[in-house]
C-alpha cells in the first residue's frame, strides 16, 4: 500500500510541477526579451542624441565658418533639445576649425 501511495503522490507532484516549470521558463524568456529590447532602445536613443549634436555642429560650421564653442550655443541657436536629466553631454573644443569631441552618456 505504501508503495502505491508514494507513486500516486509522486505523479500528482509531477503533474503540478511540470506546468509550473513550463510557465516559469516562458515567463523568464518573456522578461529576458523585454530586457534586451529595452537595452537596445536605450543604446539607439543615445546614438541618435549624439548624432543630432554632431549634425548641429556641422551645420554651424557650414553656416558660420566655425564650430560652436559650447554645447549651450548649439541649444540656443540650432534647436538642440536634450533631456539633461537622462543624458550628460561632454563637448570639448580644440580649435574653431576642428570638429569638437562630442560624447553623450546616460546618467
Amino acid at each position: 500500500m505504501k508503495h502505491i501511495r508514494r507513486n500516486y503522490t509522486s505523479n500528482v507532484i509531477l503533474s503540478i510541477l511540470k506546468p509550473v516549470l513550463f510557465f516559469l521558463c516562458i515567463f523568464s524568456l518573456f522578461i529576458w526579451g523585454i530586457y534586451i529590447t529595452n537595452r537596445t532602445s536605450n543604446e539607439e536613443s543615445l546614438r541618435v542624441v549624439e548624432e543630432s549634436i554632431q549634425k548641429a555642429a556641422i551645420s554651424c560650421y557650414a553656416l558660420e565658418g566655425r564650430y560652436p564653442q559650447s554645447f549651450e550655443y548649439l541649444t540656443k541657436n540650432y534647436g538642440i533639445s536634450i533631456d539633461t536629466d537622462k543624458y550628460a553631454v561632454f563637448y570639448s573644443v580644440f580649435a574653431s576649425n576642428i570638429m569638437p569631441d562630442i560624447t553623450v552618456v546616460e546618467k
